[in-house]
This record gives C-alpha cells, structure tokens and sequence, in this order.
C-alpha cells in the first residue's frame, strides 16, 4: 500500500487549498480513505474520512463545514477540499487507507495504512 498526500503550501487565513492523494499498490476501490492532521507537539488527529463506494462520509467537527473530502476511483486519488483556513488548521495532512468502516465515519483510532503527509501552514 503506497499513499503519497500533495497539494499543501502557506495559505492566509480565510484561503482554501486542496491536497490530493494519490494511492498505489492495492485495490483502491475496495478501501476505505480518511485525512488526518498532526500540529506541532500535538497529537494526530482524524480531519475526514469517505467510504469505499464514496456515498458515506465521516467530518471531524472542527472542520464541519469548511473542509470536504472526495475520491475519485478510476484514478485512485482522494482528495480533501479546504475553505475558510483558519491558523489553527496548520498541520502535517496525512492521507490513509482502512478496510474497516467505523459508524458515522468518525475514527477515534488511526488507519493502518498511511503515506507521507503534506504540510499545511496558514498564516498571514
């Protein structure tokens, strides 16, 4: 399982960016994906998760609202719209694989699969 997140980059607050993840080396389709999010000194934290078909989703409620997530099957990507930055959404964004479905999407736990993050910084 191979997972590689892009697209981050120095963003003023109130901007948006979309990060891409572009997944390799299993079966795409079959796997459910999710975002997460670790600041400095903090703990990683689950930003947004979409299911394997694509017709569920789980939004950390933090971001409800602002950020969402989206897939596209064909070309094994996932992909995390992000409005309305704030500073406090500065982060490494990690894209991740599962093949389990918690209820409502919302992971408690992290994902076993993961690829390199990319760095998000919003500030002016």
């Amino acid at each position: 399982v191979q997972l590689q997140a892009s697209g981050g980059g120095l963003v003023q607050p109130g901007g948006s960016l979309r990060l891409s993840c572009a997944a390799s080396g299993f079966h795409f389709s079959n796997y459910h994906l999710g975002w997460f999010r670790q600041a400095p000194g903090k703990e990683r934290e689950f930003v947004a998760s979409i299911k394997s078909g694509g017709l569920s989703r789980g939004v950390a409620d933090s971001v409800k609202g602002r950020f969402t997530i989206s897939r596209d099957n064909t070309k094994k990507q996932v992909f995390l719209q992000m409005n309305s930055l704030k500073p406090e959404d500065t982060a490494v964004y990690y894209c991740a694989a599962d093949h389990t479905w918690v209820a409502g999407g919302i992971y408690s736990r992290t994902m076993p699969y993961w690829g390199k993050g990319t760095q998000v910084t919003v500030s002016s």
